[in-house]
């Protein structure tokens, strides 16, 4: 228990110093090159979000792990051993496993992808990117994809502890200053490549590369996009506001706004559930359906 205490504890404090030093040397390398990835306004309101996030964090984790641990405590069908290192491997690959489909949800559930928007609201890609977060995750329960692993025997603890380490790792994939890694690496871990792709707002690049740590998870489930030509970040659609509320709840406003104006129940309920950019009388489409049409449009070569 105590290394699952001190990581719990200590982690995003030993680990924040080290991001800041890592955003102010991505700031001077983008002026020693003049290939500056930062705007100042867009980068200041990254980091508010980022900031008012953590302060939310840290008022509903303690829901959180309550929630967490009622199911552990009541439900468990056995008990892991926490003291066992096998353990915290397996964890390691289910909580990845879990956050693979958990991203991937937020990205194709309109009613997730409401808060997930945030993060991707910005039409540049630096280490403030890493933290522009949403307000709103832990209202939706998005958390609750991680629900059955208290359920199977993990300790609420060591399920937090791996999450939070997780979630460090992706901080350094957000950065155009590293280019592609050793391909054995490439092949296995998320890195700054993949994770550009998955900020890209090209057609080619939507809905790809969802994975937290391991890419193999995207590779296995038909998610896999390299990064080819440069992507450009940002949404389809683009905000064009450093507006804090604007940027957090604007597309919830949108989302409200189509349900109210859906003139039936079930268009309202799908306007819910349903990709982004769906729309009962297709005025919108999805990013599926901008593939198939452009799939269509393209001419036969046989």
């Amino acid at each position: 228990m105590e290394i699952i205490n001190y990581i719990n504890k200590l982690a995003y404090p030993i680990a924040i110093p080290f991001f800041v030093l890592l955003l102010f040397i991505e700031i001077y390398l983008g002026y020693r090159d003049k290939k500056q990835t930062h705007l100042q306004k867009d980068s200041l309101t990254s980091i508010a979000t980022g900031i008012v996030f953590f302060a939310i964090s840290l008022l509903t984790k303690s829901i959180k792990l309550l929630i967490f641990f009622w199911v552990y405590n009541n439900f468990r069908f056995s008990t892991i051993d926490y003291n066992n290192w096998i353990s915290w491997i397996v964890l390691f690959f289910l909580d990845n496993f879990t956050f693979y489909w958990g991203h991937r949800i937020a990205h194709t559930v309109s009613f997730y992808w409401a808060s997930h928007v945030v993060h991707h609201s910005s039409e540049h890609f630096n280490f403030s990117t890493a933290v522009r977060k949403t307000w709103t995750y832990d209202v939706t329960g998005h958390f609750l994809f991680w629900i059955w692993l208290p359920l199977i025997g993990f300790h609420p603890l060591q399920i937090f502890a791996v999450k939070t380490l997780n979630f460090i790792y992706q901080y350094w994939i957000h950065t155009e200053k590293v280019d592609k890694l050793p391909k054995w690496f490439e092949f296995i871990f998320n890195t700054p490549s993949h994770h550009r792709v998955h900020h890209g707002s090209d057609l080619k690049y939507l809905d790809k590369n969802h994975a937290g740590v391991l890419i193999i998870w995207d590779r296995m489930f038909g998610t896999f996009q390299a990064e080819e030509e440069k992507p450009n970040y940002g949404l389809t659609t683009n905000i064009k506001t450093y507006n804090l509320f604007d940027v957090e709840f604007h597309e919830w406003k949108n989302m409200l706004k189509r349900v109210w104006n859906s003139n039936s129940l079930k268009n309202g309920f799908n306007y819910l559930i349903m990709p982004p950019g769906w729309s009962h009388d297709k005025s919108t489409l999805t990013t599926k359906e901008l593939r198939k049409g452009l799939d269509s449009a393209q001419p036969d070569k046989n």
